[in-house]
């Protein structure tokens, strides 16, 4: 078999296809170099490794510039990959390109999950592996992921949560950390995983004749729970465990409907205390650390 001109004769179909066939460009490209990527592997157990370099000096010479040798590795590795697999119709060629590097097989299936079930681009997948979104997950998560066993609300919230801080403010107190979450709440929402809705900063509860606020109520739609969250400039103390059981209590009292599941309670610190996560005795209050980014 001529390989290479079996690998050129695909990338030209593609490129004609594409021009007459422009609503069905994406499927074309991942075919056709998903079919290219297996004649480099072919090719490559018969002529070594060193093929790839010397069909790229052939590709860049009659086709231009965007067959590289990185590029046709990159074919290779997707051919490797997604090889016995169907082709997602949500993953473009250029989301590829940002997962294959990774090599991580299990961060790789991770983000292709998040990008079919959030419909993210480029640019915001770019920005979640930047950020190390799947390194932030608790381990036991990520054995869940693999064993695709069903997960838990708290499963996908992040550790440490990243906060952006643009204006890079040096000491920050809890009203300016709620300002820092309302600037930008989808970005917040996501490092608390999928399904949030916003309902209110500063939520007013009345607890006998005093009134209280809930620094931000949320809602989650894939667990069908309210979700108090609690923002704590210091370590975690004992108070604050009392404080988001009193809130969540209201919450299930005053507002779950019969339908719906119980409340579930975040409190967000400046560091994870151990000792006081062990000693609450409530499982539906969860604590994150948070990280301030610029």
């Amino acid at each position: 078999m001529n390989y290479y001109n079996e690998i050129k004769n695909e990338l030209i179909n593609n490129e004609l296809y594409k021009k007459v066939k422009d609503y069905s460009k994406n499927k074309s490209d991942l075919t056709t170099y998903y079919n290219a990527g297996k004649l480099l592997n072919d090719a490559g157990k018969h002529y070594g490794d060193g093929i790839i370099k010397k069909y790229s000096e052939k590709l860049t010479m009659e086709l231009g510039k965007k067959y590289s040798q990185t590029s046709l590795k990159y074919m290779r590795q997707f051919y490797i990959f997604k090889k016995g697999q169907p082709l997602a119709d949500q993953l473009t060629w250029s989301h590829y390109i940002e997962l294959l590097p990774l090599k991580d097989i299990n961060k790789i299936n991770y983000y292709i999950k998040i990008i079919e079930e959030q419909n993210l681009s480029k640019r915001k997948l770019r920005e979640k592996i930047k950020n190390k979104e799947y390194e932030r997950l608790d381990e036991k998560t990520k054995l869940k992921l693999i064993k695709q066993e069903n997960n838990k609300i708290e499963d996908f919230i992040k550790d440490p949560i990243l906060i952006k801080n643009k204006n890079n403010y040096d000491y920050v107190s809890e009203k300016l950390l709620q300002q820092l979450i309302l600037e930008d709440i989808p970005s917040f929402l996501s490092e608390l995983g999928n399904g949030y809705s916003f309902i209110k900063n500063e939520y007013p509860i009345k607890i006998g004749n005093t009134y209280n606020y809930i620094d931000l109520l949320l809602y989650n739609i894939d667990f069908n729970c309210y979700v108090v969250i609690e923002l704590k400039t210091t370590e975690l103390k004992k108070e604050h465990i009392g404080q988001i059981k009193v809130y969540m209590n209201y919450i299930d009292k005053n507002l779950k409907k019969i339908n719906q599941e119980k409340t579930i309670g975040i409190i967000i610190c400046k560091k994870d205390n151990k000792f006081i996560i062990s000693y609450a005795s409530d499982k539906r209050i969860i604590s994150r650390m948070y990280k301030l980014v610029v």
